[in-house]
């Protein structure tokens, strides 16, 4: 197999991501995450690595569906307290050249007009390295704190995510033409007037009548992300994503999710290679299976069950402190993310899933799969699944910080360099450039191009 792999780094700016009670470990560092050497520490690690970037999650909430209560979260600090992402982009960015930045913000939270400010001026500043996961937000609690009594419709929050996207695209896309900066000293004109628009939105859910507030950034529209893989999410994703990050137990749930999208996206006139689509897994690896195993047993004794439920309730939405250890775990419907139950209910009817193995899966690495060996075992699953799913990468989960990463970089990437499949060095230009080679703007099959001047 030649087909390339590509790696991103899963974080989230708080110290309990997706492997909760691992903070407790002696060798992690993820109290440290309020310090800014902890996040250029592991840019530097990551840009060693020549991973495409760090893709950063965030949640406005806390997670209080296990025993409709925040008390277990607080106690195994799962995601809380949290951070902005935002903030820690800047000074990676730094003391990078090549690694791009995936922020996570939801529609759900903040205006698109100053948000389309704050985008440009990041990407900017990363000299176009900047990404952006468009979430919509599952937890009731972020909802309330807002205002609202609770958590809008699933499907609703997507079609307010349409109208959205569209005031985005106006602004970043149709606002400023190309030539309208001029820079002219000598006569005194920055911007020419007359290429530079106001958007006139009046729509459903949003009003924007001016004018974009940045001149064009280096990739005008950032490089987007997206992460629904509900069907509604599908659809979603494929008028607008460019890369799609799956969370899946097994490979025959990533494949039937990978067939999905790439079935939407054909419906909508773009190409399956159009995407790149990387799959949630954690690695623990050291020079040989046995030592590799050791270690990711001692993991294991660190882990919490209680902060792995907590996790599972808000994401699903269903508190799993209701039923016993040895319940076969159902699929119900809710607001919160529908995908995830599903996954494990009907995507894969040969695995039937205890409540009790639900829990210790989602100790280590959140829904992904745990990759555990040598540099070689490792390798080998890792092109394993890209050859049977159809994904392009994966999104790496740390259990140890920022361990994890470092022993990635220092084994499992100089084995799939040695085999070719690999970078050993990142090409020029902008994030969208190095994923795509296809220049820096969106693409002209790309919804965001109906918008542009």
């Amino acid at each position: 197999m030649t087909k390339r792999i590509s790696f991103n780094a899963f974080e989230m700016n708080c110290i309990a991501h997706q492997s909760p009670g691992l903070w407790r470990h002696p060798k992690d560092r993820s109290m440290e995450y309020k310090e800014i050497e902890y996040w250029t520490d592991l840019a530097k690690i990551l840009e060693e690595g020549k991973f495409d970037g760090i893709f950063i999650a965030d949640v406005l909430g806390i997670y209080d569906v296990y025993h409709h209560s925040a008390d277990a979260a607080l106690r195994g600090a799962i995601q809380i307290p949290v951070n902005d992402p935002l903030q820690i982009i800047p000074a990676m960015a730094a003391v990078t050249k090549h690694l791009g930045f995936g922020l996570t913000t939801s529609i759900s939270f903040e205006h698109p007009y100053p948000f389309a400010r704050r985008i440009s001026t990041l990407d900017h500043l990363t000299k176009g390295r900047l990404g952006w996961n468009i979430v919509t937000s599952y937890l009731d609690s972020g909802s309330k704190n807002i205002g609202l009594k609770t958590q809008l419709n699933h499907d609703n929050r997507y079609d307010i995510a349409d109208e959205y996207l569209e005031v985005l695209y106006k602004l970043w896309e149709g606002s400023w033409q190309n030539d309208a900066v001029l820079r002219d000293k000598t006569q005194g004109v920055f911007a020419d007037p007359s290429k530079v628009h106001a958007i006139s939105h009046e729509g459903e859910y949003f009003s924007v009548p001016g004018i974009h507030l940045c001149e064009p950034s280096p990739q005008r529209t950032p490089v987007l992300y997206q992460a629904g893989a509900s069907s509604r999410g599908q659809t979603f994703a494929s008028q607008n994503a460019e890369c799609i990050f799956l969370a899946a137990p097994s490979k025959a749930v990533t494949k039937k999710f990978v067939d999905g999208i790439k079935e939407k996206l054909l419906q909508t006139g773009r190409s399956p290679n159009d995407i790149k689509i990387y799959a949630l897994v954690s690695i623990v690896t050291d020079d040989t299976d046995e030592k590799a195993q050791k270690k990711f047993e001692e993991y294991q004794s660190y882990g919490s069950y209680d902060g792995a439920l907590t996790l599972l309730s808000g994401w699903s939405g269903v508190d799993f402190s209701q039923y016993q250890a040895t319940d076969h775990v159902e699929y119900i419907k809710t607001n919160a993310i529908q995908s995830l139950l599903d996954a494990y209910v009907n995507a894969d009817p040969s695995k039937v899933w205890t409540v009790d193995e639900i829990a210790r899966w989602n100790s280590l690495g959140g829904n992904g799969p745990v990759f555990v060996g040598s540099a070689t075992t490792v390798a080998d699953k890792l092109q394993e699944w890209i050859e049977d799913t159809g994904i392009d990468g994966f999104n790496l989960a740390y259990i140890l910080a920022h361990q994890s990463f470092q022993d990635t970089v220092n084994w499992i990437v100089p084995e799939l360099q040695r085999r070719g499949v690999y970078q050993k060095e990142y090409s020029s230009g902008t994030l969208r450039e190095k994923l795509f080679n296809k220049g820096d703007y969106l693409p002209d099959n790309h919804r965001g191009i109906l918008y542009r001047r």
